[in-house]
């Protein structure tokens, strides 16, 4: 029996179709009800329904009064306010393209953005770095159009672009990916056999929400049931979650591992009865978290795979659970296949996760790369760059990377983009990043250089602040006097985490 699993596929996206009006689809009949909470230190920031989608559509008529087209596209420099989730949403319900980025990229990085995708303005926080461009929304702008009258939603294929995102590529260069709006459709999967939301649901969520993870499972999720998404303000401090989580009520909460991890050393933790469960993605969740947040708050985490290109789409629920060796069951409604060169693998044999290239939340294409684009694709299934196991019960074992690609805190980060950077430093002569773990279940990047010996930790960490995105940089530097290499000279990346323990 061959590592296919296809039980049928999900019903297609209805069309015309609008993201955005599928997101706010409740917005009429839980008008009152909260949509977004804010949740700060000193008190919180409640949107209803009315009030958000109120804010949303008029979002929407101020980017067209400004001149904006469908078809354009808008960069989000905004921090981890309301109106991240708000300008999206707007841009979206008019046929704008919204590029969500973090406020972590530094401004060389936000300058090679603009460049690689001429945006047609920029709506940026006054407290966010950018790059110079010609049309600036600023966020005082932001929030007057939240008044004014609201735009009818542009409606159309399902299969057209509605969103960018970033991720890094295999190759050291950031990918831009283009979504459709049917990718919204395909989260009623996740939210079923993963997530196991309802209307009744308080999702908390710690990611910033740049990330698709967090807007997402953290907003896109909650409001398309008329559930209540809450996310911590930017004055939270991680520490402060369990006390957020007990006083928000929430009843499912959403993070990297690394975030659960750090919970877990506040103690006491409160009782948190009004929590159900955890959602963890990003990055493997270790079994022995697992297991110390299930004794510690009595409630389990679900995990779910994916990728910035498809979401998650593999994952275990609260009527699937799986136990800590295994990523969980493909959801029902994909076609997800263990690949080797030839093709499926036997049942129980290693090779590459991979999806159907018809699922509805696989992205359409990396915007200006068709070579990068076809690289991913073998025959009809997408390539993760993820290696794994099927078993004859459905669930995928997880065995590791396919590339060389890093995992910062849930980001996917390719070295090559990090050694490109280091390559300019005048004082080093060879870097190169890896992933290196410095205690069980916690793995950083380093960096690992050969150089002047007056070369400093701190000198190298200045460096990286001025060009690399906080969750780009390493965490570690380690000195060697030559990097290893091949007979040929090819660095030996795999080698370099056992040169970190010497």
């Amino acid at each position: 029996m061959l590592s296919i699993f296809d039980q049928g596929q999900h019903p297609p996206c209805p069309a015309p179709f609008n993201l955005a009006a599928h997101v706010l689809q409740h917005a009429g009949d839980r008008a009152a009800h909260p949509a977004v909470v804010i949740a700060g230190a000193n008190g919180d920031e409640v949107w209803t329904y009315a009030r958000f989608e109120t804010a949303v559509r008029g979002i929407a008529t101020g980017l067209i009064e400004a001149g904006l087209k469908p078809g354009d596209l808008l960069l989000m420099r905004l921090g981890n306010t309301v109106e991240f989730p708000q300008v999206f949403l707007a841009a979206i319900s008019v046929g704008l393209i919204p590029v969500p980025t973090s406020a972590q990229l530094t401004a060389p990085e936000v300058a090679q953005i603009i460049a690689d995708l001429s945006p047609a303005a920029v709506v940026r926080a006054p407290d966010v770095v950018s790059a110079p461009h010609a049309r600036e929304i600023p966020l005082a702008e932001i929030r007057r159009m939240q008044s004014l009258a609201a735009a009818p939603y542009d409606l159309g294929a399902p299969d057209r672009l509605a969103y960018v995102v970033y991720t890094s590529g295999t190759g050291g260069t950031p990918r831009a990916v283009a979504h459709a709006h049917r990718a919204v459709w395909a989260r009623q999967m996740m939210i079923r056999d993963w997530a196991a939301l309802s209307a009744s649901d308080r999702l908390l969520h710690a990611g910033a929400f740049n990330w698709t993870f967090t807007l997402g499972t953290g907003i896109m999720d909650p409001l398309s049931l008329g559930a209540t998404a809450i996310i911590p303000a930017p004055d939270v401090d991680l520490t402060a979650l369990p006390a957020l989580l007990d006083r928000s009520q929430a009843s499912v909460f959403a993070a990297v591992p690394g975030v659960y991890r750090k919970i877990l050393k506040q103690e006491p933790l409160p009782e948190l009865t009004h929590l159900r469960h955890g959602l963890a993605a990003g990055e493997k969740l270790p079994a022995d978290l697992r297991e110390h947040w299930q004794q510690g708050t009595g409630t389990p985490i679900y995990e779910a795979f994916g990728m910035s290109e498809c979401s998650t789409f593999v994952s275990s629920a609260p009527h699937r659970p799986s136990d800590g060796a295994m990523l969980g069951t493909p959801q029902t409604g994909r076609r997800v296949a263990i690949l080797s060169d030839e093709g499926p693998v036997p049942i129980g044999t290693e090779g590459i996760i991979a999806i159907h290239r018809d699922d509805p939340g696989l992205m359409l294409r990396y915007l200006h790369a068709p070579e990068a684009t076809q690289a991913r694709f073998r025959g009809e299934w997408f390539l993760t760059g993820d290696r794994g196991i099927m078993h004859e019960t459905g669930e995928i074992e997880y065995c590791g990377r396919d590339d060389d690609m890093l995992n910062a805190g849930g980001y996917r980060v390719s070295p090559l983009e990090i050694e490109k950077v280091f390559a300019t430093h005048d004082r080093i002569t060879q870097f190169a990043a890896a992933e290196v773990e410095v205690k069980p279940g916690v793995r950083i990047i380093a960096g690992f250089y050969s150089g002047r010996e007056d070369v400093t930790d701190a000198e190298l960490q200045a460096f990286a602040s001025t060009q690399l995105a906080a969750y780009k940089r390493p965490k570690a530097y380690k000195r060697l006097t030559e990097l290893p290499s091949n007979p040929n000279g090819k660095l030996l990346r795999r080698a370099l985490p056992d040169l970190f323990k010497d």
